[in-house]
Parts: C-alpha cells; structure tokens; sequence
C-alpha cells in the first residue's frame, strides 16, 4: 500500500516553470530623446523602440507586451495592458524603430528625473550647444511641456 501511495505521489507531482524575459535595454548615459507626438518622447536612432512617456521608459516586446523602467539604467518591469499609456497602445509596433530626428533639438531625461534640452545650431561652418535644464510639470497625462 506503502509504495502504491508513494508511486501515486510522484505521478501527481507537477513541476510548472514560467519564464518572462525582460528587456536588455540598458544605457550608460541618459539617451537623447525627440518628441514624436505631444507628450511622446522616443530614443534617437535606437535598434529598439523606447518611450518616455508619463515619467517611465517603456518599450515593448516582441510577443505584444509592455515594459517600463524608471530609470535610463534599466530595471524593467512587465506592466498589465490597462496600465500602458493610450497613446503607446495606438502606436503601431516598429514606428519608430531607428527613428532619425532632426538633431538641433532633442532632450535628455535625467537620474532624478529633470530634464535637459539640448539646442544644436550651425552658424557659419561653427557648430553652437546650448543646454537648458527644465523640470517635467504633472499635467495629468495631457503631454504638454510647460
């Protein structure tokens, strides 16, 4: 009987692995950014698409799911489609892909969460820089820069 129970339990043993991939995206150094909708700042030039949107990165998989990271660093996380911004959501997959700003105007996202607008004007065969630093004002969710 002893070992019926004990055959009997090693069958009804299921072992259940999931497994979730998340992002690699990673950078060293805050990454340019260019508006490409109102309220919609994507990465300059990038093998993957990465948001800035409402004060996360966010990108999103392969399979339809989205990520999104606090920091330019990494440290993503899975997101539940509710949570996904509308506007991201309606922007179809692949967009903006190594997508290719007009440099003179881009901006930088910070570690504490500022923001750098970086100008690039040529003047007379002389490339000028300028860098303004600007705080991001909460706006619920209308995508204006104040």
């Amino acid at each position: 009987m002893n070992a019926i129970l004990m055959w009997l339990a090693l069958l009804l043993q299921v072992q259940v692995q999931v497994q979730v991939r998340v992002p690699t995206v990673r950078f060293e150094v805050a990454p340019p950014l260019v508006e490409v909708q109102p309220g919609v700042l994507v990465v300059n030039d990038y093998d993957e698409e990465v948001f800035f949107v409402e004060g996360h990165y966010w990108t999103r998989a392969g399979d339809g799911r989205w990520y999104r990271a606090r920091d330019y660093r990494g440290g993503w996380v899975l997101v539940q489609p509710p949570t996904v911004p509308a506007v991201l959501v309606r922007t179809p997959p692949g967009r903006y892909k190594h997508h290719k700003a007009k440099p003179e105007k881009y901006r930088m996202v910070n570690a504490d969460g500022s923001i750098t607008e970086v100008k690039v004007k040529e003047k007379h065969g002389v490339t000028e820089v300028k860098y303004k630093e600007k705080k991001e004002k909460k706006d619920k969710g209308k995508g204006k820069w104040k």
